[in-house]
């Protein structure tokens, strides 16, 4: 405003002032973002790699895997791997945002000194608010309603273009297969994505147009309207550039706080919660010496999320020192006995005792010290 208003008055001294004061102001900025991005990157970095390792080490210590292999739970686990980037930006982005929200208010009070009215141009970017906290949300359920699909896709891409799998692949010569498998499982996953962000970014379009006329509106408001001087235009033109781009890059923030944080932070405290628990179920130490053995009362399973019983009310006892074998047909139930005795899944019902010591109650990790595997096939 100095500047532009030193030009029509014909006031070197002021020109060259605004001038000065811009060039210091300029260099100033660039030299404090310039720290600012080293410093950032080094932080993300940082926090990136204790995050990833946080979560890696959360899902390896749940004790049972319920969480490998429940369709659910893998959608869960497969979005928030995809989200732990995001999570680091967290604090930047509080800061960021606040920092915008000052860089508007600090516009607005320039526009409301040529005229309060200008205040009004705030009302008209309550729309691109609104869509910036909504859009996320409807972007996000598309994908995880899409997150099934999303891993096989990703599942058929390792296994058609890695080298463990290729000898098969191009044994069997099911290389085109795989390839209209992986396209099919994509689309399905990106199609309802695709169909959400463009109904999102037709409403997202819509409010910046309407933030757009209000803008041009109030530049003609002050240029014909108030008869104002061409210093005052100036400051219109230039504060209202630039409360386009605060408005876009505060909305942007919040739309990611809203949306890719939360729900990142979200599906992290899901993995914690789920791990504290299963934790949590063991505080019994396992016995130094078996004497009586292992037995089995009345217990029946289900895998979660099923309702077909696979163990119905089993009852058996394994002496202490002997050689059991577990024989059946496929489907019989065999791993799954297996799977209840290395304490990968609790009974739905009955009770699994160690000398009179509920399994349940053992801690997991101790139990598994005690546990040798023998592969059948070893070769």
């Amino acid at each position: 405003m100095l500047l532009g208003k030193g030009v029509l008055e014909h006031r070197p001294g002021m020109v060259e002032g605004a001038a000065i004061g811009l060039g210091v102001s300029t260099a100033a900025t660039w030299f404090v973002r310039t720290v600012s991005t080293r410093v950032q990157r080094r932080f993300r970095d940082k926090v990136t790699i204790a995050l990833e390792s946080h979560v890696a080490r959360l899902q390896a210590s749940v004790a049972t895997i319920a969480h490998q292999e429940r369709p659910e739970y893998l959608d869960r686990l497969s979005m928030l791997r995809n989200q732990v980037f995001v999570l680091d930006h967290m604090y930047m982005s509080v800061f960021s945002t606040l920092g915008w929200i000052l860089r508007l208010g600090v516009t607005m009070a320039l526009l409301a000194s040529i005229h309060p009215a200008l205040m009004l141009l705030a009302v008209f970017a309550i729309p691109t608010v609104l869509t910036s906290t909504w859009r996320p949300g409807v972007e996000r359920y598309a994908q995880e309603r899409g997150a099934q699909s999303s891993r096989l896709a990703r599942h058929l891409f390792t296994i058609a273009t890695t080298a463990p799998p290729g000898k098969e692949v191009r044994v069997t010569g099911i290389g085109e297969r795989l390839i209209a498998d992986r396209r099919w499982a994509w689309e399905c996953w990106y199609g309802p994505v695709a169909a959400a962000r463009w109904g999102s970014a037709l409403w997202y379009a819509l409010a910046w147009a309407i933030f757009g006329l209000a803008y041009v509106g109030a530049v003609v408001f002050v240029s014909s309207g108030l008869g104002a001087p061409a210093s005052a235009v100036l400051l219109v033109l230039a504060a209202g550039a630039r409360l386009s781009a605060y408005i876009g890059a505060t909305v942007g923030e919040i739309g990611f706080l809203r949306g890719f944080w939360m729900d990142g932070s979200r599906r992290l405290a899901w993995l914690e919660d789920y791990a504290a628990s299963v934790a949590a179920s063991g505080d019994l130490p396992v016995p130094a010496v078996l004497h009586c053995g292992i037995r089995l009362d009345h217990v029946s399973f289900a895998y979660p999320g099923t309702s077909r019983v696979v163990l119905d009310n089993v009852s058996v006892t394994l002496p202490a020192g002997a050689v059991v074998a577990i024989v059946g047909e496929n489907g019989a139930g065999k791993t799954t006995l297996v799977k209840l005795l290395a304490k990968m899944y609790e009974p739905s019902s009955g009770s699994i005792l160690v000398d009179d010591t509920p399994l349940a109650r053992v801690l997991a990790s101790e139990w598994r010290e005690r546990l040798a595997g023998a592969f059948q096939d070893f070769f």
